[in-house]
């Protein structure tokens, strides 16, 4: 049974199965408290629920109709607002019961702190897992601003928890020294800098196995994508993200749990941002319920 500290005014278009039938749930986990440069990544689901509707609901490229699939969107988590490390119990008590539902939970951020907590309740089913990360920032640092938990920080957790040869990071191209000493000297992760190129080898290897996906959606180029709190140019096309799509669709990856985090709507007035996370949300949505067959 869903919790009944999700709250849901209108749905995602086509995510309107019951949560008893649905394989997927979706749900908005509006936190940006560590954020450290601009905030504004609250506003995500609620500003994409909005704009959803401008989209079809078949996907050319996959190939895939989101009428065929029962997804069901239960809203956005009501979650203790200035309290850091509860909305992290709230995140990871929520999730929780989607797993033990035996549901794939997709969750739209919100800061990408957001990921540590659902990530460990998917874990604690999935312990054979790995962990795709598309990111503009390495997110490796030990601590940011004094704090072990912050958006800076989430990579470096969930590798506190699942270690070496489990997390493969794509498009990076910002972070400290350190970070990415310690993955490309150090190899604590796979890491591709500033590019998405060995994806599809690297999916290839993965057949077969249980991931968890999150994808910052700052990996792309600020032109491409300017409503993000920290945007950093030199980033990847929507096309090319788009190819992880039909890659990840190809291989029959079996994703257990998957975020799109680091939207902040109110930074690109166009709204074109917001429709590209939309786009993003139901390629993805369609990829994990067709390789759930």
């Amino acid at each position: 049974m869903k919790s009944n500290m999700f709250t849901n005014n209108f749905k995602f278009m086509s995510m309107d199965s019951s949560y008893e039938k649905s394989d997927l749930v979706v749900f908005g986990v509006g936190f940006d408290g560590t954020t450290s440069n601009r905030p504004g990544t609250r506003f995500a689901s609620s500003a994409m629920r909005k704009e959803f509707d401008g989209l079809e609901t078949y996907s050319p490229v996959l190939n895939l109709d989101m009428e065929h699939f029962n997804i069901c969107d239960i809203g956005d988590l009501e979650l203790s607002i200035g309290n850091t490390e509860k909305v992290l119990d709230e995140i990871y008590e929520n999730v929780k019961i989607l797993i033990n539902d035996n549901k794939i939970p997709f969750m739209i951020g919100g800061e990408h702190l957001v990921t540590l907590p659902a990530f460990k309740a998917v874990y604690e089913k999935y312990n054979d897992i790995y962990v795709l990360h598309f990111d503009a920032h390495t997110d490796l640092r030990e601590e940011y601003n004094n704090c072990k938990n912050s958006h800076a920080t989430v990579i470096k957790r969930i590798w506190d928890i699942i270690g070496d040869d489990k997390i493969f990071q794509f498009g990076i191209r910002s972070g400290t020294k350190e970070e990415f000493d310690f993955s490309l000297n150090k190899n604590h992760t796979y890491m591709e800098v500033g590019n998405i190129t060995t994806f599809k080898p690297i999916v290839e290897s993965l057949a077969g196995k249980n991931i968890y996906l999150t994808i910052d959606l700052d990996v792309l180029d600020p032109s491409i994508f300017p409503g993000t709190g920290t945007p950093e140019p030199g980033g990847i096309t929507y096309r090319e993200l788009e190819n992880t799509f039909k890659i990840l669709k190809q291989y029959n990856i079996n994703i257990v749990g998957c975020d799109i985090v680091e939207l902040s709507p109110d930074y690109d007035n166009t709204k074109v941002s917001t429709i590209t996370a939309c786009k993003i949300l139901r390629e993805l949505s369609l990829v994990i319920c067709n390789n759930k067959k």
